[in-house]
């Protein structure tokens, strides 16, 4: 990414996007072009809702990246998360698609995205998307979401 502009979310008061096609996501160089590094972001409490049902659906979001030229800006990726919030998706949908548009748009050297879904109808559906096999010598953590076991 050549000179990308400067965040447009940092430091202003920002509405939450109306859907995800409407969100923009913020990109800044990265500060450590060089190095071979994991980033991590979770987003607990994320939600979205059932295509058919119109009834809401929650997760627990954890997006790994090893950054290239530049690195997402967080309070754009917030942004665009909480855009889900009104967005009729299957759970498959919503999490391919958020490492999909991330990889396609900030162009990391690896990402991997892992969408632990709450149970609706008795099913929980953990989804995961990677964009290829992890470069040599990185870093990779298990992403801490331990498997659906029921209440107690």
């Amino acid at each position: 990414m050549v000179n990308p502009p400067s965040p447009r979310y940092l430091g202003q008061s920002s509405a939450l996007p109306a859907n995800p096609s409407e969100a923009e996501l913020d990109y800044v160089p990265n500060p450590r072009p060089g190095e071979l590094y994991l980033v991590r972001f979770v987003s607990p409490e994320f939600t979205s809702l059932c295509p058919v049902t119109g009834q809401p659906d929650f997760a627990h979001i954890v997006i790994d990246y090893a950054p290239a030229d530049s690195i997402v800006e967080s309070k754009s990726l917030k942004l665009f998360l909480g855009s889900f919030r009104n967005h009729a998706g299957f759970h498959e949908d919503c999490t391919v698609g958020i490492g999909r548009r991330l990889f396609d748009e900030m162009h990391p050297r690896w990402l991997r995205i892992g969408g632990y879904w709450y149970p609706r109808g008795g099913i929980p559906i953990d989804v995961f998307w990677q964009s290829g096999t992890p470069p040599d010598g990185l870093w990779l953590p298990d992403q801490g979401v331990a498997g659906y076991r029921g209440r107690g």
